[in-house]
């Protein structure tokens, strides 16, 4: 390979990575912006929330169409190959990430005249803080490719399943003290589902960091604790 192409080729996985870190920080403010909406029922930054989603989703098709686009053009082997598989997965999981923190803002609009909330939602901030120091740690991972990060988000996926079994048996009081309080906490079951996903996707990202830089896979068996799952 020339000197020219191999150039071409950097560039080109350098334009990978930018996106990523660009979807990374979008992700990380919608999760964070998603989680202030609710607790401040505030539906003006709910709306923000909502409307960012797209750029994220832009983004996600850049990224596949641009890393199909390399491999086609330069048909690469190895590390190099598993340096534009990666930049796909890791997308599509902050994709999803974006679309979590836009459901809990669709979330907020629901409950935004309920004053309980505040109360109730004490857990969920809990969960999210720990959701959002899993991602930055694993997108830090990434950029470093720094395995031994990696698996350190990998090994503590099981917090987050346990946190939202916490928060489900609360919430389920709540409910019980007072029907009143069924329609919100209902609400606010799903957005402890949603924060758990956040969790799940970082640690998909873990898993595909240790495979970039070992070319081998994590154990499929997860560490969990948990409870029957919500859909939502």
């Amino acid at each position: 390979m020339s000197e020219h192409i191999v150039s071409a080729y950097d560039q080109e996985l350098e334009g990978l990575g930018r996106k990523i870190a660009e979807m990374g920080g979008i992700a990380e403010h919608m999760l964070s912006d998603a989680m202030d909406a609710l607790s401040a029922l505030d539906t003006e930054l709910a709306n923000r929330v909502i409307g960012i989603d797209p750029r994220l989703d832009t983004l996600q098709r850049e990224i596949e169409e641009a890393a199909i686009l390399t491999i086609a053009r330069r048909q690469p082997m190895a590390v190099d190959l598993r340096e534009i598989v990666a930049a796909i997965r890791v997308s599509g999981d902050l994709e999803r990430i974006g679309d979590l923190a836009k459901n809990i803002a669709k979330r907020t609009m629901s409950v935004a005249t309920e004053p309980r909330v505040a109360r109730a939602a004490v857990g969920l901030r809990h969960m999210s803080e720990i959701a959002a120091h899993q991602l930055k740690d694993v997108l830090d991972a990434y950029a470093q490719r720094d395995v031994e990060r990696a698996q350190s988000v990998w090994s503590r996926d099981g917090e987050l399943d346990s946190l939202e079994d916490s928060v489900f048996r609360d919430l389920l009081t709540f409910m019980m003290e007072d029907p009143r309080n069924i329609s919100f906490c209902t609400h606010l079951l799903f957005c402890s589902k949603n924060i758990e996903r956040v969790g799940d996707h970082a640690t998909n990202i873990a898993e595909t960091v240790v495979y970039l830089v070992t070319g081998e896979a994590l154990p499929i068996d997860r560490p969990k604790g948990r409870l029957a799952p919500l859909s939502g």
